[in-house]
């Protein structure tokens, strides 16, 4: 069946959206290099990376607190931009496979570390899911979940009014634009730490809000894992 599929739909690069072989794993061999990852040191809060090996926390964490306990991210975002577009905007849904995998493999020590009793992913408005067809950090969850053999609970939170595109908006308007956007009907009272999964972290604020509400529900630690991270001044 796998290989049919292959036939009819051939496996596209995530970068450079060329068609590959099945082998390739989801990226070609000329790609690989590009895709850059976060390597030490990175920030101790939001995982962002640091040029000053003697710096803890990055510009943008020593101006701004956060709700929730740490975050990791795999890439650099500028590396992967464009990719992540086609994967949320242009139908990409299988790029979640590659990515979610590669956070796995990349991120499975820091996972352990944190010892989550589950995996939440940012979730989409109805209308822009439904629009889109899927929620690409539910994918990514499902994926890192199924390699890390951690529970995904994507019916946890949800998204209960349209916000406006965070990429348009500075931090101050990012963080009036998801007051009350978000709500958790269910007792989460049994889960002491989770873990938030997006595709992009750039200030912090789509996480601090989910985070917070999470807090509020009797969560004792949140934790985020981000595909890739901006500069989040």
């Amino acid at each position: 069946m796998k290989r049919l599929r292959d036939l009819l739909f051939p496996p596209r690069c995530v970068l450079c959206d060329e068609v590959i072989s099945p082998d390739e794993g989801g990226c070609c061999a000329e790609c690989r290099p590009k895709l850059k990852y976060i390597d030490d040191p990175w920030c101790l809060k939001c995982g962002a990376p640091i040029a000053d090996e003697g710096e803890s926390y990055c510009a943008s964490c020593k101006i701004r607190g956060h709700l929730f306990t740490a975050g990791r991210a795999l890439y650099e975002y500028p590396s992967v931009r464009t990719s992540i577009y086609r994967f949320k905007y242009s139908g990409r849904a299988e790029y979640a496979e590659f990515y979610g995998r590669e956070m796995a493999l990349k991120l499975k020590n820091q996972l352990e570390k944190w010892k989550p009793d589950g995996l939440i992913p940012i979730p989409l408005y109805k209308g822009r899911e439904r629009l889109r067809g899927y929620n690409q950090a539910e994918r990514l969850a499902r994926a890192i979940g199924r390699y890390c053999a951690v529970p995904v609970f994507d019916r946890l939170v949800f998204r209960r009014h349209k916000t406006r595109p965070m990429k348009e908006l500075n931090v101050k308007e990012r963080q009036n634009n998801l007051k009350g956007a978000f709500i958790i009907p269910q007792d989460v009272v049994k889960l002491n730490r989770i873990v938030l999964v997006d595709d992009i972290y750039t200030t912090g604020a789509t996480m601090d809000s989910v985070a917070g509400l999470l807090l509020e529900k009797g969560v004792r630690e949140v934790y985020t894992l981000t595909l890739a991270i901006g500069t989040g001044i």
